[in-house]
């Protein structure tokens, strides 16, 4: 073959390549256009009844009225959302499934369970719900601040007894605070909880002297519970008058660390964004407006859900830092 005919037969591949190449761009962009073009799904890592099902189940009404599709709801708990996050994540990347889930049994499922997904094959589209530990004890209690917890068990460790989650943020954060004091943790009298109700009744009832469970648990009985600490470096607007861990940590110059509790929003396989970008601008403006529309808003409110949008960026960085400090104290965890 003469160099002029090697020539004409690459150009003739490039043709034909670059014609495929624009196939491939115009599907990609007519399946966006066209999306969503029937029934979607939202998928709940965790079973009927919770946090995240109630939550999915009154704001799906909102979205279906952004997408213009019925959408449907999924519950696939079990192995603390490893089932479910393996689930999603074995969909196609066609965003016709999006989750209501805790990010943060994402590094738990990695650190713990050896989950074989990475932190970055989740894509945070919008985390409006931050339940950030609080350490709290009922309203009739002798114990009014966090220095007359710690003055107690410095002198006694066994003298106060602190419910608990195991395997949970809390017992993480409850641990760097005793730590942080001068106090052994494995010397005080831990007791420990299946789930954050549970937790919180045995707060509520007295049944322990002071409890860990996550600040949006304990809203709703706001009037029957005296707040001590919030782990989160800002005070919340509904906890306004309770002091954080950060502020402690100033005030008693301690070299002090927290994680975040749940937190819990809407998550899509970050396949989708690489594969078809305008199908994740599709769910974002969805979610914002939904998340804006005054009806929604008023049943947030009564329902005493969550409503704030912090958007994809601050999400999914939130998601990023939370789950390596996680990773970073997951040591914890594992002895629990």
């Amino acid at each position: 073959m003469t160099q002029l005919q090697k020539r004409k037969t690459l150009g003739r591949l490039a043709a034909v390549a670059g014609v495929a190449l624009t196939g491939l761009g115009t599907s990609r962009l007519a399946f966006a256009q066209a999306f969503p073009a029937r029934p979607l799904t939202i998928l709940v890592p965790f079973d009927t009844g919770g946090f995240n099902d109630r939550m999915a189940r009154a704001f799906a009404p909102f979205l279906q009225k952004q997408l213009g599709q019925p959408l449907t709801i999924v519950n696939r708990g079990g192995a603390g959302a490893l089932l479910g996050h393996t689930y999603f994540l074995q969909q196609p990347p066609d965003g016709y499934m999006i989750a209501m889930s805790s990010v943060n049994y994402i590094p738990t499922n990695i650190g713990l369970q050896k989950a074989k997904f990475k932190l970055q094959d989740f894509d945070a589209l919008n985390l409006p719900s931050n339940d950030f530990s609080m350490l709290a004890t009922s309203t009739g209690s002798k114990w009014k601040n966090v220095d007359q917890v710690l003055d107690a068990l410095k002198k006694d460790p066994k003298s106060v007894s602190i419910g608990v989650q195991p395997g949970s943020a809390d017992l993480i954060n409850i641990t760097l605070l005793l730590r942080a004091a001068g106090i052994d943790p494995t010397q005080v009298r831990m007791v420990t909880f299946k789930g954050g109700g549970p937790a919180r009744n045995a707060v509520l009832g007295a049944t322990v002297d002071v409890g860990l469970v996550g600040a949006e648990g304990f809203l709703p009985l706001k009037s029957r519970v005296v707040p001590l600490m919030l782990f989160n470096d800002e005070r919340l607007p509904e906890w306004a008058d309770v002091q954080t861990v950060a502020e402690y940590a100033k005030a008693k110059k301690l070299n002090l660390e927290w994680v975040p509790g749940s937190q819990r929003g809407w998550v899509l396989p970050a396949q989708v964004g690489k594969l078809n970008p305008a199908i994740r601008a599709k769910w974002i403006d969805a979610i914002e407006k939904a998340s804006k529309d005054p009806q929604w808003i008023a049943m947030a409110k009564e329902l005493k859900l969550p409503n704030p949008w912090y958007g994809p960026e601050k999400s999914q960085q939130s998601f990023i830092k939370g789950s390596e400090t996680l990773f970073k104290y997951m040591d914890l965890l594992k002895k629990s």
